[in-house]
């Protein structure tokens, strides 16, 4: 579409964007099925693609899911009038309006909608791997990925099989005994995270997961704000009985460096895989952000210069008008009510292919102009996660 059409659709919806579902399958592990996803839809691309097991939010990117996903599998879409055959890709309204959706100063940082969120949801334990470095990233012609953690209470009806979280190696831990597992990959279980450290999770709160850091989530269903990027190096070859290809390791590598095990141990932060103090570096518990009778809003994901997150709660029969000095994206994990003129609801149940009214994209006017969002219920409390890329105004960490 044309500029003026997508700047008229944008002012009709009052800078607010419904986005419409956008469920991704991996071919590995198992889901949680906490994802509020019918049933019978967890194979709803076939059991060749894997179980469904990730929500995509305002994503203009492709999920990196081998030759048999869709070239847009991972990208989420605007409902512009209800129609699902007249969507239109939320890439094409950042493309193509640019400051107008997003403000001058991501315009200006970024150039583009720089990050995406996720719900993450396996039953079991994920495989102990790492994200690349923006600078190892683009030795392929990638990005680098660092990410964030959240552990919504109201998705979170079971802990799954492992609900503990390694990061990193144990501060004793040498590159050389790391080396010596990485060696024995095609040969044998490895079990690396012998060397590493678990931390069991506690709901409400979430970690900062820093590029190069070796990590392997636990099961429950997380919310990850992250950068718009997918790319691994999986460290551990066999997850409950799962093998993992030696492929895996050095996917993202160049030619020349796929057997090459000093360059795969580069891809690691070693000072942060080791730091002592992981915890107290890289734990987030919330912090209050606003606060009075009618609203709280925590900060869930700061202390990083990349990607931020927020959870406001609104009470029940209470209205508040929330600014934010950025574009976010958001999703509704809880209750019911009216954000500006969109009637707004927390999904029950979803069928693959529905549409909803619980994930919205919010244009920068808009947000600093401030939201007003309604809580409708007399009862339940309307519980917003809203994610956006740094910006000044972001906490730091706690030293």
């Amino acid at each position: 579409m044309d500029k003026q059409t997508l700047k008229s659709i944008l002012q009709e919806k009052e800078g607010i964007l419904p986005l419409i579902p956008v469920f991704v399958p991996r071919r590995f592990g198992t889901a949680g099925r906490r994802l509020r996803l019918h049933p019978d839809d967890y194979f709803a691309l076939g059991t060749q693609r894997g179980s469904i097991k990730e929500r995509w939010f305002s994503s203009i990117i492709c999920a990196m899911n081998g030759p048999l996903a869709a070239p847009d599998e991972g990208m989420s879409y605007v409902d512009i009038d209800g129609q699902m055959e007249h969507k239109v890709s939320l890439k094409e309204f950042v493309d193509t309006l640019g400051a107008d959706l997003l403000g001058d100063r991501m315009m200006q940082d970024y150039g583009t909608w720089p990050m995406y969120s996720k719900f993450f949801d396996y039953e079991g334990p994920l495989f102990h791997h790492l994200h690349l470095s923006f600078e190892d990233a683009a030795r392929v012609g990638r990005l680098g990925k660092p990410e964030a953690y959240y552990f919504p209470p109201q998705l979170n009806n079971y802990a799954g099989t492992s609900p503990y979280t390694y990061f990193g190696f144990a501060p004793d831990v040498t590159k050389e005994e790391v080396k010596e597992r990485l060696a024995d990959f095609c040969a044998k279980d490895t079990r690396i995270t012998e060397l590493s450290r678990a931390y069991r999770i506690e709901l409400g709160t979430g970690w900062y997961t820093a590029p190069g850091v070796v990590h392997a989530p636990g099961s429950y269903l997380t919310y990850e704000p992250q950068w718009n990027s997918d790319v691994n190096s999986v460290y551990e070859n066999v997850v409950e009985n799962e093998i993992y290809p030696y492929d895996m390791l050095v996917e993202n590598c160049p030619e020349d460096k796929k057997q090459d095990l000093d360059y795969v141990i580069s891809l690691m932060d070693w000072d942060k895989n080791v730091d002592p103090d992981y915890r107290r570096h890289f734990f987030r518990p919330p912090v209050v952000a606003t606060e009075d009778e009618n609203h709280i809003e925590k900060w869930i994901s700061y202390g990083n210069p990349y990607i931020a997150a927020k959870e406001l709660t609104v009470y029940p029969g209470c209205e508040a008008v929330i600014s934010d000095d950025t574009p976010y994206g958001c999703i509704l994990t809880q209750g019911h009510g009216v954000l500006n003129g969109h009637n707004a609801e927390a999904a029950c149940m979803l069928r693959f292919g529905q549409m909803s009214a619980d994930e919205y994209f919010v244009s920068y006017d808009a947000a600093h102009k401030g939201v007003r969002v309604r809580n409708l219920s007399q009862h339940e409390p309307l519980v917003m996660l809203k994610h956006f890329p740094y910006h000044p105004g972001v906490p730091q960490a706690k030293a």
